[in-house]
């Protein structure tokens, strides 16, 4: 009855299959013509930022950078969707089923939404800048080495970088220590009690001033020494130090402390520490 050819239902499951890897390798071919074309697209644009746009740190430059990689890699998808007869099906419950596709984008995107949103009030506010040392009200802080759409990226001590959502970072409260191309730390400075405050402020200037990693404030000139408190066995200077975006903020205090060390040494400035006296009682 059947004899030695293939049943109808072979025929059509042979047909079925090859149909499949038809499609497979159809999708596969327009996928890998997608990758190349936006590989090549982003190279090209990459260039472009790179030799006509001078400010490539600014913030807001950034943003759109980020934000027109990530449209060009969408639209790559969406052709690879729609071309392809494997996924034609997808594509058009993509582009018809709106009423679908807006209340499941609506309810799965708030959070990329927010970020996104927050990341544009960002860059129009721009509350720092590419750079920049900033510290939140959480504790966080970091240099600001990029903003994308959803995140803004923060380079803590070594290679320890911190993601911070951008709707995180638009709600928290923020410290700024850097202004235009300089950054500053605060240091303090203990010395005994009875120690001559004006000759250990000048002291502390000099070796601030004779630092090569330290510059003067935005005015030209260093900070004053300041007789900031009475501590409970010392008194307290303190100063602000400037340096360069691009100069280590721990290799500044570390060359700044051992510079003081030393002149309070030759100066004969006392650094006081704590002691206990043990008093022992004989017995009877």
């Amino acid at each position: 009855m059947f004899g030695n050819g293939l049943s109808d239902f072979d025929i059509k499951s042979l047909f079925d299959t090859t149909t499949r890897l038809g499609q497979i390798v159809e999708l596969l071919i327009y996928a890998v013509i997608a990758l190349v074309v936006t590989t090549v697209i982003l190279l090209i644009y990459g260039k472009f930022v790179k030799n006509r746009l001078k400010a490539k740190n600014n913030l807001t430059i950034r943003f759109t950078q980020n934000i027109i990689r990530v449209v060009i890699i969408l639209i790559a998808v969406i052709w690879v969707l729609v071309s392809s007869t494997a996924t034609t099906d997808i594509g058009k419950v993509l582009f018809q089923g709106t009423a679908i596709l807006g209340a499941v984008f609506g309810l799965a995107a708030q959070p990329v939404l927010g970020d996104f949103f927050s990341g544009i009030a960002i860059t129009l506010n721009r509350p720092f800048e590419i750079g920049d040392w900033i510290e939140l009200e959480n504790g966080t802080a970091g240099v600001v080495a990029d903003i994308t759409p959803r995140h803004v990226v923060l380079r803590s001590l070594g290679t320890v970088e911190i993601i911070v959502p951008n709707s995180k970072i638009n709600a928290l409260m923020l410290k700024d220590t850097s202004f235009k191309k300089l950054r500053s730390v605060k240091m303090e400075f203990n010395v005994a009690y009875g120690t001559d405050v004006d000759k250990a402020s000048e002291v502390i200037k000099n070796e601030i001033i004779n630092s090569e990693l330290t510059v003067p404030a935005k005015n030209d000139e260093y900070s004053d020494v300041f007789f900031e408190s009475f501590a409970d066995s010392s008194l307290v200077l303190s100063t602000i130090v400037y340096f360069k975006q691009s100069t280590s903020g721990l290799a500044v205090k570390t060359d700044v402390n051992k510079r003081i060390n030393d002149a309070f040494n030759k100066e004969g400035i006392e650094i006081p520490f704590n002691y206990v006296n043990v008093v022992m009682q004989g017995k009877d």
